[in-house]
């Protein structure tokens, strides 16, 4: 029987097609085919015994069976054999076919007799074997689904298993699809990482079988989803409403709250009556929150949610809770230039104004006291319920100093202070810690017009003075040096009488004439009158005169009570100093004589 199969098989693959014959030639030709195997196996064949059309139906038979199976489809198979790197299969062909084992790892319990389906690649290959494909027909029933999924608009299930380029790789029931970075979400996700490993729905926006090529979304089945859940939520959501919902993302500025398909914004001056410096402090990402509903814009797809709006307000009752003058304790939640907030509690802040934070430091900024974080006390100077303000004050938690200093300093008092700062009209001595006294200008000299507090003083000097005056109201004490020694012009009459010789020399131009040191600081005037000594009226001292120009004088006039010593030149000493190249100042006489 077997050699009969092999004959027909034989006839029945022929290289040309024959042409097509009559009924009587057609049984000829099946009898002389038929013949070879009779001479050879005269038990199975007979020519008696069979008639035309029983070889005839005995041939279709097996044509049928060859012309069911062609190049390039998909058949059943059944498993022979299962060897160490393949498995043999029978597909109902004159031969066998193999496959390597390691297209089968989806089927671990493979066994001998099982069916499964494969592509038929060749009939034959160069040494006569059927050439199958596992693989290659998983791919075909795989792609012949997703073809389908396109065609109809159907959403295929797939799971995110690389990141690439421009996206992510995901697997199609083994097929490897592009789902652009823009296609992933309604939003851009910060970190795509995080979603590998994880399977969704997608819908197929783009296919190639020739190049393999397919690209997906995911956003496009979240915009029908949100569609169909912000028809709804417009139909239900009202403004004041109290809902749930599940924090979505957190920004800098506040966190994106699910309402049910619908984002809505939780603004982060919205979460807490109190202070946050972020969002994080408040809620966390997948943390189901109860909000309120401030505000609803369809028209430009915002919801404004509010999380402290649940809470009682807590400026209610401010004003009875801190009366002017409590004395208070905080926390410094932040600092300005002009002063530091205080929470007094959850909601309620002060502010210490820096001219509030020390009766006698001159405070530059608010950090040189205190500090993010820091407890400190104060006392309540202000309460505005409207505008939901506290002025406090630090220093009024102490004894104001300023009240005690007349009684601790008296009038005449003198003390010793360290120069802290020199200005153009004066210099700042510390008293004592924190409080400083000036020396005008006027008050460093009995004698000498003092032009620049530098001449008698500087920073850090350690001098004598005198209380001349408190101001506790203004906070400003005035002091006097030279009242700390005597007063040198009781005796200056007697130490420089009318008619004295004396050498001095020229400090300052005048428009009036010439100031000039005479001694022991000591400072004479000599009017313009009193320089014409070769006779000529002189108009401008710079004519005659120069700063340090040495001069032989002699004491016209000694006025005690003006303080004032009037000179006048009877000579000009041949040693001098360099005349300066520059042209001198002449100087105001107004408030000099």
């Amino acid at each position: 029987m077997a050699e009969l199969e092999t004959t027909l098989t034989d006839a029945a693959s022929g290289a040309a097609p024959a042409p097509a014959l009559t009924a009587r030639e057609k049984r000829d030709l099946q009898k002389n085919q038929l013949r070879p195997l009779a001479n050879r196996r005269p038990e199975l064949y007979d020519e008696d015994e069979y008639s035309s059309d029983e070889y005839e139906a005995m041939l279709d038979m097996y044509n049928g069976t060859l012309a069911s199976i062609e190049e390039g489809e998909i058949v059943k198979s059944k498993v022979l054999e299962i060897r160490e790197n393949m498995v043999v299969l029978d597909i109902g062909f004159k031969s066998e076919g193999t496959i390597p084992l390691e297209e089968f790892k989806d089927m671990p319990d493979l066994k001998p007799g099982d069916e499964v389906e494969v592509l038929l690649e060749h009939l034959e290959d160069a040494e006569g074997s059927v050439v199958l494909s596992k693989k290659k027909a998983d791919f075909m029933r795989v792609w012949e689904r997703i073809r389908l999924a396109y065609e109809n608009d159907q959403p295929v299930t797939g799971t995110l298993i690389k990141k690439i380029k421009g996206g992510v790789v995901v697997d199609l029931m083994g097929v490897d699809a592009f789902l652009p970075g823009s296609q992933i979400a309604l939003r851009r996700v910060p970190n795509i990482d995080e979603l590998l490993g994880q399977t969704y729905d997608f819908k197929i926006i783009k296919l190639n079988k020739r190049r393999r090529n397919i690209v997906v979304s995911r956003r496009v089945i979240l915009e029908q989803e949100r569609a169909g859940k912000r028809e709804k939520l417009m139909k239900e959501l009202e403004k004041d409403q109290i809902r749930k919902g599940v924090v979505k993302n957190i920004t800098d500025f506040g966190a994106f709250i699910d309402l049910g398909g619908v984002d809505g914004l939780l603004h982060i001056t919205d979460m807490s009556w109190g202070r946050i410096s972020h969002p994080s402090e408040m809620v966390q990402i997948g943390q189901e929150l109860e909000i309120k509903v401030l505000d609803i814009d369809w028209d430009r797809e915002r919801i404004s949610l509010g999380l402290k709006q649940l809470q009682a307000y807590p400026w209610k009752d401010v004003a009875a809770k801190y009366p002017v003058g409590t004395r208070v304790q905080g926390k410094v939640v932040s600092i300005t230039n002009y002063g530091a907030f205080i929470e007094l509690e959850p909601g309620i802040e002060g502010l210490v104004h820096i001219s509030e934070m020390s009766w006698t430091r001159n405070v530059r900024h608010p950090s040189k006291l205190v500090s993010i974080g820091e407890t400190i006390e104060a006392v309540v100077l202000k309460v505005d319920p409207d505008e939901e303000k506290i002025s406090l004050g630090m220093k009024q938690t102490e004894t104001d100093p300023w009240t005690v200093l007349p009684l601790k300093y008296p009038v005449g008092t003198r003390i010793t202070g360290k120069v802290r700062n020199l200005t153009s009209f004066g210099a700042f001595v510390e008293i004592e810690p924190g409080i400083d006294g000036l020396i005008h200008i006027s008050d460093m000299s009995w004698t000498k017009r003092v032009q620049h507090p530098s001449e008698v003083v500087k920073k850090g000097d350690t001098v004598d003075v005198v209380i001349l005056n408190i101001d506790s109201e203004n906070k400003r004490i005035s002091l006097g040096l030279k009242q700390a020694e005597e007063d040198p012009w009781l005796r200056i009459g007697e130490t420089f009488p009318v008619g004295t010789e004396l050498r001095g020399h020229v400090v300052r131009l005048m428009d009036k004439g010439v100031v000039v040191e005479i001694g022991n600081d000591i400072e004479g005037f000599v009017p313009l009158s009193q320089l014409n000594i070769t006779g000529k009226i002189v108009s401008n001292p710079a004519d005659v005169a120069f700063e340090g120009m040495n001069l032989d004088l002699r004491v016209l006039e000694v006025d005690p009570i003006h303080r004032r010593i009037v000179l006048a030149v009877t000579n000009i000493p041949e040693e001098q100093p360099p005349r300066p190249a520059e042209p001198p100042t002449v100087h105001s006489s107004e408030g000099e004589l």
